[in-house]
């Protein structure tokens, strides 16, 4: 679950960029959604996903009980899957989902991303683990393969901040 800092980074880049759509991989309670359907002006929307089913229920409750539940849509199910059915484009992608699925999160983000689109990624330092020496483990092998490709993109540019436990920004490099 994202804390106070990068909620309010979220706030920031949807204010600042004017985005009206947003997607969110991994709803979790749902504070996130609420809190970029906060900062989204009348008519934007929030589409985000989660696969556990418990997670899911709590956030629809959470959801239904805000005042801004008729901008926020909860889809249950695998995000991977997930993605190949949305249309984009979208204007910010928050990432905090299943973490060896970063690198597939990435590959399909990319083609639904609007020509000023931002990429939003959190645990990029996993508590330390993709640090040198890295542990080995799924997610943060996932991480790892994930800014990796990140950089190998030409199209995007991209910047990691210090922000809760390691932020990566992407956005399309200019033209």
């Amino acid at each position: 679950m994202a804390g106070v800092a990068e909620a309010r980074l979220l706030e920031a880049l949807i204010v600042v960029s004017g985005a009206r759509s947003v997607l969110e991989l991994g709803t979790f309670t749902g504070v996130g959604a609420l809190a970029m359907a906060a900062a989204l002006p009348a008519g934007g929307r929030v589409v985000t996903v989660e696969r556990d089913p418990d997670n899911a229920a709590l956030a629809r409750r959470q959801i239904a009980a805000s005042p801004l539940a008729d901008r926020i849509e909860l889809i249950e199910g695998d995000a991977r899957e997930a993605l190949v059915r949305l249309r984009g484009p979208f204007d910010l992608v928050w990432i905090d989902a299943w973490k060896p699925d970063y690198p597939r999160y990435l590959e399909l983000v990319l083609p639904k991303l609007g020509r000023r689109g931002i990429i939003v990624a959190d645990n990029l330092f996993r508590g330390g683990a993709t640090l040198p020496p890295a542990t080995n483990d799924a997610g943060t092998r996932g991480l790892l393969d994930f800014a990796r490709r990140g950089q190998e993109q030409d199209q995007l540019h991209n910047v990691l901040l210090t922000v809760g436990d390691g932020v990566l920004l992407a956005w399309p490099a200019p033209r």
